[in-house]
């Protein structure tokens, strides 16, 4: 399926990203889009004003600059597809949530242990890492060739490397302004997920 699909976009990971890049475009172009979106759509600390449950929804559609949203959306449409056709739709659109909403419990999580009421969330990172992790999980031995690694690389091993380098650097705290624990709750939601999908027989891999 994969093969016959491939340059085949299916409907949940497209429309994901043109509202992305619609998003984007437009807190780039418009001042009152950007204030409307910094002030109630990121993702704010619980104890704060801003703070509003649908932020942990719309934290997703919302990113930095070009390159963050670049490879996130990169990212989603490099795995999503297969994703996408696997498991279908309406299932797929349901664990990207899941995994993106997972993030952001548990950044928010470990903000409150560290007592960092000042953390601020946003970016689909955490979902498209779940993405990420259940490609690994389905497809272990599928040959990838990510940048900058120079050889190709099993998905399994790239996926536990990637999940290891970002416990490392939310452990130690390198990489500050990056939310690292966010892209693991993404991938420990995801993982969840399918397992729980898998004992009750309604996906096979």
């Amino acid at each position: 399926m994969r093969v016959n699909t491939y340059f085949r976009t299916p409907p949940v990971v497209k429309n994901l990203l043109i509202a992305n890049i619609i998003i984007f475009l437009a807190t780039w172009l418009l001042p009152e889009v950007n204030k409307f979106a910094g002030t109630y759509c990121q993702l704010f600390y619980f104890t704060n004003p801003l703070f509003h449950s649908w932020q942990f929804i719309t934290y997703m559609f919302l990113h930095a600059d070009w390159g963050h949203l670049f490879f996130n959306m990169f990212a989603l449409w490099m795995f999503g597809r297969t994703l996408e056709y696997e498991i279908g739709s309406r299932r797929f659109l349901l664990y990207y949530f899941v995994c993106g909403v997972g993030a952001a419990l548990l950044q928010m999580g470990v903000a409150w242990i560290a007592n960092d009421p000042g953390t601020i969330l946003l970016g689909a990172s955490g979902a498209v890492m779940g993405v990420l992790l259940a490609f690994g999980v389905m497809h272990p031995n599928e040959v990838l060739i990510i940048f900058p690694i120079p050889v190709p690389i099993k998905a399994k091993w790239f996926v536990i490397g990637y999940a290891a380098l970002e416990l490392f650097y939310g452990a130690t705290g390198r990489n500050a302004g990056i939310a690292h624990f966010a892209h693991v709750g993404g991938m420990l939601w995801g993982y969840l997920l399918l397992l729980y999908w898998k004992r009750k027989g309604k996906i096979f891999y």
